[in-house]
């Protein structure tokens, strides 16, 4: 094994593990992969008044990191949603995909001897996508942006199974406060984009007018030291009304992942 091959590998072990340098104290860094498959229902008055209702996938990566010494944690996910979804008829249908990273603080507090813990805080969730109506051949796409502030929620709860410690997990983040893109009723993506046309297509939204909700339910099995086999159901539902437009798209996924502790 050659120097440089070395290096590499002590810089991955070195970033993985969340060490910081000068003897300063170590960070724990618990990683998330998983992936779910599951129903979706799109609604976009801009595109057609007709709701579709399809399937989709979904990737989810996650990081928590925290300090031994420290009460507070810090979150971060990255989802990535895509589906397709026809009409009642069956005869249309549409596109839809989008990417939200979420970053956020929480403060957790260990009862139970240390098997529950409870954790509170907030993230800020940025997401960017589509929705794509492939029989619309006047607007047939719609953009969607939002960046919400987001009070945010987990449980955990570990309890001894067949000499294993099953690991239950719930997070749920309501929305509260945030901005998004709209365009307004009957105006075109030309007359916004070509014409510079605006007109009010930057909205503040509330809980009321984007009523954005997302939970996600986990059980764990621990399968090899620090690496855990995990079971979950994902629940995004993303909804706005503006500009009287309304849109949602709810997703439902049923998901499969790992856990690493580092």
């Amino acid at each position: 094994m050659n120097n440089k091959l070395r290096c590499l590998i002590a810089l991955c072990w070195f970033l993985s593990v969340g060490h910081t340098a000068n003897g300063q104290e170590p960070v724990h860094v618990t990683r998330y992969l998983q992936v779910g498959y599951g129903e979706t229902n799109i609604l976009d008055t801009y595109l057609t008044q007709e709701k579709f209702k399809g399937d989709g996938i979904s990737i989810l990566v996650s990081s928590e990191r925290k300090k031994p010494s420290s009460d507070w944690s810090t979150l971060m996910h990255s989802q990535l949603n895509l589906s397709t979804a026809k009409d009642r008829s069956g005869d249309k249908s549409e596109v839809e995909g989008a990417f939200n990273f979420a970053w956020g603080r929480l403060y957790r507090w260990q009862k139970l001897n240390g098997s529950l813990t409870l954790q509170a805080g907030g993230v800020v969730n940025a997401g960017l996508g589509f929705i794509y109506n492939t029989s619309n051949s006047n607007n047939p796409a719609q953009a969607r942006a939002g960046l919400q502030l987001m009070p945010t929620g987990i449980a955990s709860y570990t309890f001894p199974l067949w000499k294993r410690f099953v690991l239950l997990r719930y997070e749920l983040n309501l929305p509260l406060v945030g901005v998004a893109f709209s365009p307004n009723y009957g105006q075109s993506y030309y007359e916004m984009f070509s014409l510079g046309n605006y007109d009010h297509n930057i909205v503040p939204t509330t809980f009321v007018s984007a009523p954005y909700f997302r939970q996600h339910f986990m059980v764990a099995y621990p399968i090899y030291r620090t690496t855990m086999l995990s079971l979950s159901y994902l629940g995004d539902y993303q909804q706005l009304q503006a500009n009287h437009l309304k849109q949602h798209v709810l997703s439902h996924r049923i998901m499969l992942g790992i856990i690493k502790d580092f």
